[in-house]
């Protein structure tokens, strides 16, 4: 007790230093269990991309490709599926909804999808987060759309807005758009932080129509061209789609499902559990917050080394008060744990002034940080990661000061007292 409050009192006498020390392992802490907290956020972000969907059925290919073309828009399916198909898996006794999807046009750089109504009540996020409107509602009318978050935002559309897709996506987009049949903004989704903010939405139906005359791959000409009216009195039911989302009665179900469709003889199908198929991904794009970590660690350490000069430093100060104390009683061994004390210090009020900066600025700024890059940074306990990262923060601390204080204590009485010149 006596030595905690020489300790305390030492720290006290060194104010400036002492707050410049501690200053520096806070924005150490601020920085690792920071990036500890992006890390953690962004993988469960990027894991629940799709939540509440048990698997996704598309034609057969690679689950990583299935899953960057369905779920994220990137790249294009190998084949269709037909909708016979999906009637035969939607017959099964484990399936409790379908959800299929049409990808393969786009508008401005942004890809355009066609579902179902069902699409809005289905898709979850983020732990089985629904997706909701900041405007307007679904998609009613043969030429309605609703769009993301980010289209509205980037190109500055509101409800009423006219929209015109184009035939393709990326540079075969260019040159072919569907000007004859174009679409009315009917709905804004709110923010997500997932694809879906950076897809227009319109119905199966509306794929159809605006593709009719189109079965060449090129804009129709002459008797091929019908118009809006005329595709509007026509039965658009589509007749393959690019994939299907699936969600089942109940998750035991969901293997003996995945084999009916790995198996189906009438069609080369592939069904993928999403949540395999995203930690796969992670696997080869989540290396960097190795990297990040490692930068976290270096800064810690720079936080340290910074303590042991600091101490080392005023060392030559205390010669006399370290000599005052051996006079009075005290032992080497005290004096060794009195500069382990005041490290201890040190890193204890460095560490929780940094957690209360860290949490502080979360609680301030996670709506905006969520609504500009839809990473969620929750704000919880610390997980036993970050617990173990305090505590290696907590015993380098001691470590660090440890060093000084072996030279401390090996210092003697004579040293002390001597006045050299």
């Amino acid at each position: 007790m006596i030595i905690a409050r020489l300790a305390w009192s030492s720290l006290i006498n060194r104010r400036v230093t002492s707050l410049l020390t501690i200053f520096a392992i806070a924005l150490s802490i601020i920085l690792l269990l920071g990036v500890e907290k992006v890390r953690v956020g962004s993988k469960a972000g990027f894991l629940n991309t799709i939540s509440g969907t048990d698997l996704i059925v598309g034609a057969r290919s690679g689950q990583i490709q299935l899953l960057l073309y369905s779920v994220f828009r990137m790249g294009n399916a190998t084949n269709n599926i037909s909708m016979e198909t999906l009637n035969d898996i939607k017959k099964r006794p484990e399936v409790k909804w379908i959800v299929p999807i049409s990808l393969g046009d786009s508008h401005r750089g942004y890809r355009v999808m066609g579902s179902t109504v069902t699409y809005f009540d289905h898709y979850r996020y983020r732990r089985n987060t629904k997706l909701e409107f900041d405007a307007g509602k679904p998609f009613d009318d043969l030429f309605e759309a609703v769009i993301g978050a980010e289209v509205a935002a980037k190109l500055g559309y509101t409800i009423g807005s006219e929209i015109v897709v184009a035939h393709g996506a990326g540079r075969v987009a260019l040159g072919a758009k569907h000007k004859d049949k174009p679409f009315i903004v009917a709905g804004i989704l709110a923010p997500s932080g997932t694809p879906v903010d950076r897809t227009v939405h319109v119905s199966l139906r509306a794929i159809e129509a605006i593709h009719v005359g189109w079965e060449g791959g090129t804009s129709p000409r002459g008797k091929q061209a019908r118009s809006e009216s005329e595709v509007r009195e026509m039965k658009l039911e589509p007749r393959v789609v690019t994939a299907a989302y699936v969600g089942l009665k109940s998750k035991i179900g969901i293997f003996s499902l995945q084999g009916f469709i790995n198996n189906y003889k009438e069609e080369p199908v592939t069904a993928i559990l999403p949540g395999v198929a995203f930690a796969q991904l992670w696997s080869l794009v989540g290396s960097a917050e190795t990297a990040l970590i490692a930068i976290s660690m270096m800064v810690v350490f720079t936080a340290f080394l910074g303590m042991i000069i600091s101490i080392l430093g005023s060392l030559n100060e205390r010669r006399r008060e370290m000599a005052i104390l051996r006079a009075i009683g005290a032992r080497p061994l005290q004096v060794f744990i009195l500069f382990v004390a005041e490290a201890a210090v040190l890193a204890l009020v460095g560490i929780l002034l940094g957690m209360g900066l860290l949490y502080l600025i979360i609680f301030i700024t996670w709506p905006m940080i969520e609504q500009a890059s839809g990473l969620y940074l929750e704000l919880s306990w610390p997980r036993s990661q970050e617990i173990v990262y305090i505590l290696i923060i907590m015993a380098g601390g001691i470590v660090a000061g440890a060093i000084p204080a072996i030279r401390a204590y090996k210092m003697s009485l004579s040293d002390g007292l001597t006045i050299k010149t």
